[in-house]
């Protein structure tokens, strides 16, 4: 089992990117969550990934964050639910969001998300019940609504601290999107 990926980022075609691992390129389907957080073109990037053997292909997933892969493989565990729709639910909802879609039982909130129809969402609901835990909403309340806290995760992933992270993204525009979000809590940050 590939678990773990250390290498240069060489292409990147959405979901798909291709990563040079000591001359050896590999390809990963990733979440739009990840793709929207990775360097730019020929940087380094490490990847957790997640190996599928089917009859017919090995197909290799790779995610910035273990969390994203356990969300991934939790997701796997439900009746109907493929890599492809898998990696669809994480495109459509960060962590966070996914986890408190299934706390509150909001099935409309799934049934946005491509793919997943209403019987779809109801099971999803029913099988993830109590495999999330959430964010602590009391520090990051506000960002996690705004943001679906995927800016915070990322600049948390580059190093700075929660306090640091959560200042910079209530800094930020409501419509601010995700990409746009990082780079301009980044040049925050760098000010302060």
């Amino acid at each position: 089992m590939i678990g773990r990926l250390s290498g240069i980022l060489l292409e990147k075609n959405p979901p798909q990117i291709l990563l040079d691992v000591q001359g050896v390129g590999y390809e990963l389907d990733v979440p739009m969550s990840t793709f929207y957080n990775l360097p730019a073109l020929h940087e380094k990037v490490v990847l957790h990934t997640q190996l599928i053997v089917r009859e017919d292909a090995h197909l290799l997933y790779g995610f910035l964050s273990n969390a994203e892969r356990v969300a991934f493989r939790q997701l796997l565990k439900i009746s109907g639910v493929g890599p492809k729709l898998a990696l669809s639910v994480l495109s459509g909802l960060s962590l966070n969001d996914l986890a408190v879609a299934v706390a509150n039982k909001e099935a409309g909130r799934l049934t946005k998300i491509p793919g997943v129809g209403k019987k779809t969402a109801e099971r999803l609901l029913l099988e993830l019940q109590g495999k999330f835990v959430m964010a602590d909403t009391s520090v990051q309340g506000a960002t996690t609504a705004l943001f679906g806290n995927d800016i915070v995760n990322a600049l948390l992933a580059l190093g700075y601290n929660e306090k640091e992270a959560d200042w910079a993204a209530k800094q930020l525009v409501k419509d601010t999107n995700v990409s746009d979000g990082i780079r301009q809590a980044l040049k925050l940050l760098s000010k302060s």
